[in-house]
């Protein structure tokens, strides 16, 4: 262990603390790096520059030269803990008691009795107890340091204020000098503690932002590992449908080939009997005989060969058209891939009653539409539909990419699609599809189209459909249409230039259709 006395020998004259990174001036005097440097500032444009020391002058700045020897040696001090031994009254010598002050004067530490009948003149100096009374006495004239000077930033005696190297300088008390540098310290203190709050809050913010992060994340893992199940399965039933059928055709054209190859079988047998009876009539000698048979000559006519032929030909081979059109589903997969994965945000789709006709009754929530006998009387406006029972969304969607999805499951007459907010409100062209502002997938009982602009495509009748889903590209003009059964199946694409704001639009002939729900966005 390093003695005090090894200690404060360690110790810089200005900071009173073992040197850190510590130089030595020409006149071989050493300081800390940062307190020289310091002192040499304050120094500066006065012509002449001194150590704090031994007040040696230099006309021009000393060229700080690392002592690399004493930094080893406070390194390794400095790593050394210091012996933490209790510091005991120096007056309470049969007894020791623990000192309770230390007074600088008298160079002694005091127990608090021993304290009590101390001297209390301003002289003697009472600091808590300390074996390191070097450290507040000058090095030069062995006095107690009372005094800071500020042009060279060292404290200071009296001796050095009045007489010494320090005279004429601005001098102040240490303890006024200490509470100026407290002060900046607490402003200081207070800055960082501002900065360490936001630093804090800063911190936290992230923390709440990486665990929103890590539930993304694990809600996005969820939905792509059950999308991929899902995919599989389908991929699984979509094998077993397409290898069945290909299964079937097979048997068909099997049992057909099989059929086909007994006839002929027959046939042949036929001939050959025919052929054995031509052979005895060439071998007959008698004429009359010969002559006296069935004519028998055209056997393989042209009516045997055309018969022939379109028995061969009643052969169906494989239909590779329909194997192909079952692996159409391939690309409704595929396509829902786009569709479901990476949902960015949600926002809930709300009907406008403002819009909504007279014989449309509208939910409180405003995510149902049902027809309705009994007239609603809401009062007329521009915006609302007269002639149809019809209604359109708040929202209005003019870029991205979205869906929305429909329960249509307690009615059998509908139309779902969107539409331009310029459609007209009354008349024949008011109905959505039937004018050139409005898309919709239209059900009449069992039979499905896509309609717009009066132009209709015909869909199948055997559609399982009890929710729809209607997925927009507006920069793409794609207007894509779902039914959501299981398998998800694609039934229409519409592909356009969109040249205004679309709106979701519903018409409902009976029941009920709900919005189920919000719209997504991509």
């Amino acid at each position: 262990m390093a003695s005090a006395d090894l200690r404060q020998e360690l110790d810089c004259s200005i900071c009173l603390n073992i040197y850190t990174d510590p130089v030595t001036l020409r006149c071989g005097h050493n300081f800390c790096l940062v307190c020289i440097d310091r002192v040499l500032d304050t120094q500066e444009g006065s012509g002449v520059y001194t150590c704090p020391e031994c007040r040696a002058e230099f006309q021009d700045r000393p060229v700080l030269e690392k002592n690399r020897k004493l930094c080893s040696i406070a390194e390794r001090v400095r790593s050394i803990p210091e012996e933490e031994t209790e510091i005991i009254c120096s007056y309470c010598v049969h007894s020791p008691v623990p000192a309770l002050k230390t007074c600088l004067r008298c160079e002694a530490s005091l127990c608090d009795i021993h304290c009590k009948t101390h001297n209390k003149s301003a002289e003697h100096v009472l600091i808590d107890p300390t074996t390191s009374l070097q450290k507040r006495k000058c090095s030069i004239h062995d006095e107690i340091l009372k005094y800071y000077c500020s042009e060279d930033a060292a404290c200071i005696c009296v001796s050095c204020s009045l007489a010494g190297e320090h005279r004429g300088h601005l001098v102040e008390m240490l303890d006024e000098v200490s509470e100026k540098k407290k002060e900046k310290l607490r402003n200081v203190l207070q800055k960082l503690t501002t900065k360490r709050e936001e630093t804090e809050k800063r911190v936290q913010s992230l923390q709440e932002r990486r665990r929103d992060n890590q539930e993304k994340a694990a809600a996005v893992t969820e939905r792509v590992t059950a999308l991929f199940r899902d995919i599989r399965r389908q991929l699984e039933y979509l094998e077993k449908r397409v290898l069945s059928e290909i299964s079937r055709q097979e048997e068909s054209v099997s049992l057909s080939v099989s059929d086909l190859i007994q006839q002929l079988e027959i046939k042949k047998d036929e001939l050959s009997r025919k052929m054995r009876h031509i052979e005895e009539l060439c071998n007959m000698s008698d004429p009359v005989t010969v002559l006296q048979e069935p004519d028998t000559g055209d056997l393989c006519d042209t009516e045997d060969r055309e018969r022939h032929d379109d028995q061969v030909h009643d052969v169906r081979d494989l239909d590779v058209g329909l194997i192909s059109g079952k692996l159409h589903t391939l690309s409704d997969i595929i396509t829902g891939i786009n569709i479901w994965v990476y949902v960015k945000e949600a926002t809930k789709i709300l009907l406008n009653i403002n819009t909504a006709s007279n014989c449309m009754h509208i939910s409180g929530d405003r995510k149902a539409a049902s027809r309705s006998d009994i007239n609603q009387n809401r009062p007329q406006t521009p915006n609302r539909f007269q002639s149809y029972p019809q209604v359109i969304s708040s929202w209005r969607f003019f870029s991205g990419r979205h869906y929305w999805e429909v329960d249509v499951s307690k009615s059998v007459s509908w139309r779902i699609g969107m539409c331009y907010p310029s459609i007209d409100r009354a008349g024949y062209e008011s109905l959505i599809g039937d004018n050139n502002k409005s898309w919709c997938l239209c059900r009449d009982y069992n039979e499905y189209t896509v309609r717009h602009d009066s132009k209709v495509i015909w869909l199948p009748d055997d559609i399982p459909c009890d929710r729809v889903r209607i997925y927009l590209d507006y920069k793409a003009g794609q207007l894509s249409l779902y039914s959501l059964c299981d398998p998800i199946r694609h039934l229409h694409t519409v592909t356009a230039t969109f040249t205004e704001p679309l709106h979701a639009a519903l018409c409902v002939g009976g029941g009920c259709i709900k919005i189920s729900g919000g719209v997504k966005r991509y």
